[in-house]
């Protein structure tokens, strides 16, 4: 049962009581009894425009996942043409353009392999002991070299 007919069913149940609209009590009952009519009628207006809000709430989202469809599917289909050309330039340079060069740790014999990249930081930890292995002063050339 909605708040109107709720409502409607009181007003009937007070009419039928024959309360009398004269008296002061009948006269407060009528005014309360109009106050809530109107109340009810806001009600199911408020009902109704939150249930047309919801709707052209979900066609925006719709919209706005359509055009994050466009949108991405643009990038992603750019992300995989960087990515094939990206992949082009590895082919091109290759493992052998990369130097390589091992370093044996003073303190546990362990004899590792780095890169240019790692050379350039300076100084690593031994991944067997964690000796701090320092590699300032090393001057790189097309051999690998020990330290």
């Amino acid at each position: 049962m909605t708040t109107s007919e709720k409502v409607a069913y009181l007003k009937g149940l007070t009419e039928g009581l024959g309360i009398n609209k004269e008296s002061k009590e009948g006269k407060i009952l009528a005014v309360v009894m109009d106050i809530l009519e109107d109340v009810a009628l806001d009600i199911e207006d408020l009902e109704q425009n939150a249930w047309d809000l919801g709707e052209a709430l979900d066609q925006v989202s719709d919209d706005l996942s359509d055009v994050e469809d466009i949108l991405y599917d643009d990038e992603d289909d750019d992300d995989e043409d960087d990515d094939e050309d990206d992949d082009d330039e590895d082919d091109d340079e290759g493992d052998e353009n990369t130097l390589f060069y091992e370093v044996t740790c003073p303190a546990c014999d362990n004899t590792i392999t780095i890169d240019e990249d790692v050379l350039d930081l300076g100084a690593i930890e031994c991944p067997n002991c964690g000796e701090s292995l320092e590699f300032d002063g090393i001057e790189t050339g097309d051999e690998p070299e020990d330290d």
